[in-house]
């Protein structure tokens, strides 16, 4: 539940966000925005509208900060002055669906060819290419705490890459790869 003082901290922090707030209102990735504030906020809980919601978002959650940065690009260079980004969350994609949640985001670097929706991404993840080039991750796929996603290879829809986890082959639909195993364990 969200709470008086939150609500004061919002409005207080909120002030610096205004200009993104515009941004947002006249950017041409609005839904797609959009689509990645709510499952953001469904993420953790909280029960705002989209425009409190990027406030909010924008105020709380440097990890969103990157996302919202890179999918504003180029004008998100003057905005990082105002509210800072994560320093060490590096997303260098070529396309990221919309919903993509990253959580903690701290030491991460998103390499990957295309990501699509709704994916999840926790904290000390690397996924990159080599000289032959970068993961493609497909819908809803999560990868957890310290993987590492390398290579031209696909991660297919509703994959669980577990915590520590290396992987450099593809991975079909409906599938999880454990750490420490480099095998991938399929349920229906």
């Amino acid at each position: 539940m969200n709470s008086p003082q939150e609500y004061i901290l919002l409005f207080i922090n909120a002030i610096r966000c205004i200009p993104h707030l515009i941004l947002f209102l006249l950017h041409p990735n609005k839904e797609v925005i959009k689509a990645d504030i709510i499952r953001g906020l469904d993420n953790m809980d909280k029960k705002y509208g989209i425009y409190f919601g990027l406030l909010y978002m924008l105020s709380f959650c440097k990890e969103f900060r990157n996302l919202f940065y890179y999918r504003t690009r180029p004008f998100s260079f003057f905005f990082n002055f105002i509210c800072r980004q994560q320093s060490t969350l590096y997303i260098q994609s070529q396309n990221i669906g919309e919903g993509l949640v990253i959580i903690h985001g701290f030491a991460s670097a998103i390499g990957a060819e295309s990501i699509g929706k709704n994916c999840t991404i926790f904290q000390q993840v690397t996924i990159g290419g080599t000289d032959k080039g970068a993961p493609t991750l497909k819908d809803n796929v999560k990868v957890f705490a310290g993987a590492v996603i390398i290579g031209k290879i696909t991660i297919g829809n509703n994959v669980i890459i577990g915590a520590n986890a290396t992987v450099y082959n593809n991975v079909p639909d409906n599938s999880t790869v454990l750490p420490g195993t480099s095998k991938v364990f399929k349920w229906k």
